[in-house]
């Protein structure tokens, strides 16, 4: 059951109290290009994600998801606006800055698997560790492995194992910093429906069972229906939200999103 207290909450953009938020932007405008020539690709967003919760962001092409998931988690700066992990700013940071940020207090799963070939499973997902300078856990990386069904798999590359196989290993090296939030990119676009719905089911558990904050940009609605919310974009401004959604829901909503814009 989602709680009123998992779900994301959208706000004027002066709330500064913190809620057990993972995230925050208030209201956030990103805005490409000069002379008067700008796209504006995020137009005021203000919106909270709770710790412990699974989001899914939607919205047409051009809507605003991807810059709205690279102000988020550090990856650009807002032209207006704040960005927060928790309780951190992350206007003000400089790049080295945001850099141990990333590395330290986010996780990433992108849609290509992003794994260096010539390292195994396991140097893989040790990799932000050792990149941040901290100590390895090897308890922690055996549970994690395990968790993500490669406990077998460690000593293997990644030319070795199935498409589904390397996603899971991008989601435990994201687990591996015990991360604020972990930011999936169209993790699921790359593999059949079968694998994509264990790579989903994964993300689910890490929610359920860790407590672990879930955001996701997706276009797919059987992909939001595994989250708690799903937030609407277009023409990069919020434009709703779903509570406990399914994949016939969200498809139907996506069909009128324009009227929301």
């Amino acid at each position: 059951m989602v709680t009123e207290t998992s779900r994301p909450y959208l706000d004027n953009g002066h709330n500064t109290v913190n809620r057990g938020h993972a995230l925050r932007l208030a209201d956030v405008t990103k805005v490409y290009g000069k002379n008067g020539r700008g796209v504006r690709a995020l137009d005021g967003v203000s919106v909270g994600i709770e710790r412990g919760s699974f989001t899914a962001v939607m919205g047409p092409s051009g809507s605003g998801k991807s810059t709205f998931l690279h102000c988020a988690a550090g990856l650009d700066k807002p032209t207006t606006g704040q960005s927060y992990i928790g309780d951190t700013q992350l206007n003000d940071m400089n790049e080295t800055q945001l850099t141990k940020l990333r590395r330290q207090r986010i996780g990433f799963v992108f849609q290509a698997f992003n794994l260096i070939p010539s390292l195994s499973v396991r140097q893989n997902v040790e990799l932000p560790l050792r990149l941040a300078g901290e100590s390895l856990d090897k308890n922690w990386l055996d549970e994690i492995l395990g968790r993500v069904g490669l406990g077998g798999r460690a000593a293997h590359r990644p030319a070795e194992l199935s498409g589904g196989q390397q996603q899971r290993v991008a989601i435990a090296r994201a687990l591996i910093t015990r991360p604020d939030v972990i930011f999936g990119d169209e993790p699921t676009g790359a593999l059949d429906t079968v694998t994509a719905k264990e790579i989903l089911s994964l993300l689910r558990a890490c929610v359920n069972e860790t407590g672990q904050t879930v955001v996701m940009v997706t276009h797919d609605p059987v992909a939001a229906s595994y989250a708690d919310t799903v937030l609407f974009l277009a023409d990069g401004k919020i434009a709703g939200r779903m509570d406990a959604p399914t994949a016939d829901l969200v498809a139907e909503r996506m069909t009128h999103l324009g009227a929301w814009a």
